[in-house]
């Protein structure tokens, strides 16, 4: 009995000690998790980690928040990065709320910077026009272009969009599966072979948009701010406006300006996008009777987006780019 009664016990305590302390004993124990500050480098980071055990992804911002310009960090957030090992952000000025609090809730935690070592940026002016009539108000995207004098939230400086293009997240997925192979080098084939897969992807989405730019009848838009300038050098666009800077609306005088400019360089279209209102956009439509559409640099998306949802909204884009700007 006695016998009987030990070995009884020691099954309880066991099964209670893998109930209580679930990664003890198995591969487990070498879990990371990995937090992704937006949605568009979280979706990224998805597509780069899918099939290896062991990494617990976790977004840090809401999906629906957009570009965090800003944005203040919460207790919540403060609690997450306290509980991950890795932190991937954009990078490139758009997460100016992180810094001293990152290390300050963890001293050890890795961050990999997604636009690392990328050379191909553009940049803003600080000259931040509505729409004025100068030679540097409209902006040709293509061939290595790399100075863009357009309009940002905040910032003068290196415009950190690069998500809305095809072409410069190809890169961002590849530098991603770089920086986790040094954090992870178990991992680091499945990193390696998801990144080069959905890279591969990109740039072939990219080739398409760019062969789409051919044939377009009209290539020159209006943009809301600073947020599709890459999307527009993937495609060959030309920027002849802006409607916004600083987040904020055009006063009256602005829109005077930019129906102007608007109705001098013949722009083709006017495009908002689902993270900002579409008032300024459809004003200025109705004042210069242009089309105005809205095309999605995918910021923002569902909680559970599939990992196809990136290519999915940028060839909805497509279509709407089509279908405002008509076709050759």
């Amino acid at each position: 009995m006695n016998k009987k009664l030990i070995l009884v016990m020691l099954t309880i305590c066991t099964a209670f000690g893998l109930t209580a302390f679930p990664t003890i004993g198995k591969a487990g124990s070498t879990e990371q998790t990995v937090l992704v500050t937006t949605f568009p480098i979280y979706q990224i980071v998805r597509n780069v980690t899918e099939g290896r055990d062991g990494v617990l992804l976790d977004l840090m911002l809401p999906s629906q928040l957009g570009c965090p310009h800003d944005y203040a960090l919460t207790p919540r957030d403060m609690q997450k990065l306290a509980k991950a090992d890795i932190l991937v952000v954009n990078g490139l000025g758009l997460e100016e709320f992180l810094g001293a609090p990152v290390r300050k809730a963890n001293p050890k935690i890795t961050v990999i910077d997604s636009s690392i070592g990328i050379e191909e940026t553009l940049e803003y002016s600080e000259d931040h026009n509505h729409g004025h009539d100068n030679s540097k108000a409209e902006h040709h995207h293509h061939g290595k272009e790399r100075h863009y004098h357009g309009h940002d939230h905040h910032h003068a400086g290196i415009n950190p969009h690069l998500f809305a293009s095809p072409r410069m997240t190809a890169r961002l997925a590849m530098n991603v599966a770089a920086e986790l192979s040094k954090a992870d080098p178990k991992g680091a084939a499945i990193y390696l072979r998801n990144a080069q897969a959905y890279a591969g992807s990109m740039n072939r989405l990219a080739d398409e948009m760019s062969a789409l730019g051919k044939r377009l009848k009209n290539n020159r838009i209006v943009q809301p701010h600073g947020i599709f300038d890459y999307l527009a050098r993937d495609i060959g666009l030309t920027i002849v406006a802006v409607m916004q800077a600083h987040g904020q609306e055009p006063s009256a005088s602005e829109m005077m300006q930019l129906v102007k400019t608007i109705r001098k360089k013949q722009a083709g279209a006017i495009f908002t996008e689902p993270q900002y209102p579409e008032k300024v956009g459809k004003s200025l439509s109705k004042e210069t009777g242009i089309p105005v559409a809205m095309l999605d640099p995918v910021a923002t998306g569902p909680e559970n987006a599939p990992l196809t949802y990136y290519e999915t909204i940028m060839r909805q884009n497509m279509k709407t780019l089509e279908s405002t700007l008509g076709v050759k």
